[in-house]
């Protein structure tokens, strides 16, 4: 989801559609997926841009998608349908863990992740992560669905390398989150990903049955060999018990990939899982119920395969990066 380039306005030579002349000038952003695909669609305007110690930061005003936010030209979330990819990461884990009270999330600036985890009636302690002073300011002044969450006295926000905190904190958590960026070549997060991290810093950090969600990057037909296979496999090295999910994710382009890790079992019945979403959070889930669960745990052929095929290991020395960039333009 991240990437090196940052959306400008620029002029466009060359036109990706012909426009009537009666139509007014219309403004788009444009990602590259890869060498030879982009994803683009109609802006509104750009509302907001800035720049951190670290990265570049976005707001634009889409026609298909609302607000979006794009940082270092990656766009991260679209206000239309960031629900899906949030609501993915965060409420399966939850529910299958017995009674959920302590969350740490790595990474989560924007404030979708511990929004979710606020609806939780058992948590009392979310710790949010994240590196980026700006981003975390920038999503709390203009994202301000999540105002609430960026309130609420159990949410505990740390500026700081999720790893450097994770190992100097003697806690344990029954949830560990990784809302983090995808592993991009020269991006901060890639070592988030890797066995090392995993085994000797975040585990030790969960409780007895404690369980770590990550999400895994893209998971399409033609795409799922980028990180997310090899993120499935790097957990499968480390804890007993691992779980790859998927769901389609309008303004991504893309199915997303989400796993679950522990050394517990955490398989859930159907019926249970929807007593304990009544039972236990507060208001209605736009997306995820116990079916669409079990369906997106249910892969295809082609991934299902590849995940089990999977033979490589995340390291610092052997890592996958995310390929791709985003610009915005104007088209006249």
């Amino acid at each position: 989801m991240f990437g090196n380039g940052f959306p400008e306005i620029h002029k466009d030579t060359t036109p990706i559609q012909t426009l009537h002349s009666n139509q007014q000038e219309c403004h788009w952003y444009e990602e590259t997926i890869d060498d030879d695909l982009k994803w683009s669609f109609a802006l509104n305007s750009v509302l907001h841009k800035g720049t951190s110690e670290y990265q570049d930061i976005a707001l634009l005003d889409t026609k298909r998608f609302g607000k979006v936010l794009v940082i270092d030209g990656k766009m991260q979330s679209a206000e239309r349908d960031e629900f899906i990819y949030h609501e993915c990461l965060i409420h399966p884990a939850l529910l299958c863990h017995l009674n959920p009270k302590t969350v740490f999330i790595m990474g989560g600036g924007e404030g979708s992740a511990a929004r979710e985890i606020l609806k939780h009636k058992t948590i009392e302690k979310v710790v949010m992560c994240d590196t980026d002073q700006e981003v975390v300011d920038f999503c709390r002044r203009f994202l301000t669905v999540n105002s609430d969450a960026f309130c609420n006295k159990k949410l505990e926000l740390v500026i700081k390398d999720a790893k450097v905190e994770l190992e100097k904190r003697e806690e344990k958590f029954d949830i560990i989150v990784g809302d983090l960026a995808d592993p991009v070549e020269g991006g901060p997060c890639y070592q988030l990903y890797t066995k090392s991290f995993y085994q000797n810093i975040l585990k030790p950090k969960l409780t007895p049955n404690g369980i770590f969600v990550t999400q895994a990057g893209p998971a399409g037909i033609f795409t799922h060999k980028e990180v997310f296979t090899s993120i499935y496999n790097t957990l499968k090295q480390v804890f007993k018990h691992v779980k790859a999910y998927t769901a389609h994710v309008p303004s991504f382009a893309d199915t997303w990939g989400w796993v679950m890790a522990s050394d517990q079992e955490f398989e859930v019945e159907v019926n249970e899982m929807d007593q304990r979403i009544e039972e236990r959070v507060k208001g209605e889930l736009m997306y995820l119920n116990a079916p669409s669960f079990l369906s997106a745990a249910t892969l295809n052929k082609t991934i299902s395969l590849a995940l089990e095929k999977e033979t490589e290991v995340y390291s610092e020395e052997n890592a996958r990066f995310i390929h791709g960039h985003g610009v915005a333009y104007r088209h006249t």
